[in-house]
């Protein structure tokens, strides 16, 4: 398990039973490829990497996927929903224009089987629909060990962010169905998609519900909450950048435009670009008071924010 810092998602390098094959189980966002496969050259010691897995397509998880596939000639399977969108190169369908973020372009080879298990002689791995963050998202468990690779679906303090809910689509009873099924399946070790493994399963799913009924109350918060993250992530990305750049990209990006229309503006404001700037404005302030984010003067005088 190769655990990645933010911008990308963790790693992980299956061995086959002979111990002649691997496969690889997401790739980290675009910017850090050349770490993602360094990292999985090492892990490999040599063997051959039969396959890419990806458990969704957001960037952070599959932004590595070109450089990976083209270093070591492995296939890349993808989750079924995701797959003509992907085959096509559809960057709407994707999410990468809606968030503003990048991705380089691949060509799976095909799916995941849902219900099934992952490609011979990786077979001892089971593939489940764990839709609420994404729509298309699979976890992936072994239930001779009780390993659970949970991507985005479970973190050890919540689990991602639901996309959906951002685009007006009700998704918070998918987040529940999806630690529903984590439950059932009763994982002894957990690998999220973020941060470090763990073993207390069941304190990380009351934690999780716990976060999914405050945002069911609060809708408000989960979208500020996300808006936030959003912006953390371009920041990271980015680097040092003046802070009236980061409310025109905010102003640019879709969906930061419908949250800002909506639950995140205040209600004299919502539609007007003078009350998305007003909101954006705001978060990168919460962000600095926070400590997350630093600012300084460019040398126009400019406010310019960076990562802290």
């Amino acid at each position: 398990m190769l655990e990645r810092g933010w911008l990308s998602s963790n790693n992980v390098v299956l061995l086959a039973p002979d111990g002649h094959q691997a496969l690889l189980v997401d790739t980290g966002y675009v910017s850090h490829s050349a770490q993602t496969v360094a990292l999985v050259e090492a892990a490999l010691a040599g063997r051959p990497l039969s396959w890419v897995v990806n458990t969704h397509l957001h960037s952070d998880h599959c932004g590595g996927n070109a450089a990976v596939s083209q270093r070591f000639g492995a296939d890349i399977l993808v989750p079924p929903g995701d797959y003509e969108a992907a085959l096509h190169w559809d960057m709407a369908a994707l999410s990468y224009e809606d968030t503003g973020q990048q991705c380089a372009p691949f060509t799976p080879a095909g799916c995941v089987q849902l219900g099934s298990c992952l490609p011979a002689p990786f077979e001892a791995w089971e593939v489940h629909a764990a839709p609420g963050h994404d729509p298309s998202s699979v976890i992936l468990f072994e239930p001779h060990t009780g390993v659970l690779m949970s991507a985005d679906a479970l973190w050890e303090d919540g689990f991602g962010i639901v996309f959906p809910e951002l685009n007006g689509e009700a998704a918070f009873a998918e987040v529940e169905a999806t630690l529903t099924l984590i439950a059932a399946l009763q994982p002894r070790y957990v690998i999220p998609g973020h941060g470090a493994p763990f073993g207390d399963v069941a304190a990380a799913l009351g934690r999780a519900r716990q976060r999914l009924a405050y945002f069911r109350r609060e809708p408000a918060r989960h979208a500020r909450h996300a808006a936030k993250a959003l912006l953390m992530f371009h920041l990271l990305e980015r680097g040092a950048q003046r802070r009236s750049d980061v409310v025109s990209w905010a102003l640019a990006t879709p969906v930061f435009q419908r949250m800002c229309r909506g639950d995140l503006a205040p209600a004299a404001a919502r539609g007007a670009v003078e009350g998305q700037a007003q909101m954006t404005e705001e978060l990168l302030q919460a962000l600095l008071d926070a400590g997350l984010l630093n600012q300084t003067a460019g040398g126009d005088g400019s406010a310019v924010v960076f990562p802290a």
